[in-house]
């Protein structure tokens, strides 16, 4: 799995000129799903979605606290082109997972962080639509993750303690 993180002011999906999802300050995370992803992916990368600190305290020291420390939302979207590969100067995408299996994973991690976290703070995109995604990036701050079966490894991070 990947997901690129992005500490905004808000954010906002629109499908069809219609806003479907919209938080304020907090995370804007865009989903991508590899064709070999499995529960572990998914664990870790909600994992540090949940405790990736990229917020300031109360004192204004940088980098001490997460959205969930300070209870902030977290907008999800699911973007398959996050598996991309250029053939020449064209893209192709057979490393992401087929769009059925996608949206049940896709589903799963939605729930997962809802368990983990409270369900009103988490909003979501419309799956398989075309949207139109707008993103106060706030820093601008943005995070790339990988978990294990991008890295090979268990994720991107060599101390990982959360």
């Amino acid at each position: 799995m990947r997901a690129l993180i992005q500490r905004v002011g808000g954010a906002k999906v629109s499908v069809n000129g219609e806003v479907v999802s919209s938080i304020g300050k907090g995370l804007c995370v865009l989903i991508g799903i590899n064709r070999d992803d499995g529960p572990k992916d998914l664990e870790y990368i909600v994992r540090k979605i949940l405790n990736v600190r990229l917020f300031d305290d109360e004192s204004g020291v940088r980098w001490k606290c997460s959205a969930k420390e300070k209870q902030l939302e977290i907008l999800c979207v699911s973007q398959f082109t996050l598996y991309h590969e250029l053939k020449g100067n064209k893209p192709d995408f057979h490393n992401s997972m087929g769009p059925d299996a996608a949206k049940t994973f896709y589903s799963t991690f939605l729930d997962e962080l809802k368990k983990q976290y409270n369900p009103a703070l988490i909003k979501d995109g419309k799956f398989g639509e075309y949207m139109k995604v707008e993103i106060d990036n706030d820093g601008p701050v943005t995070i790339m993750l990988e978990s294990l079966n991008s890295k090979g490894k268990g994720g991107n991070d060599k101390n990982d303690t959360t």
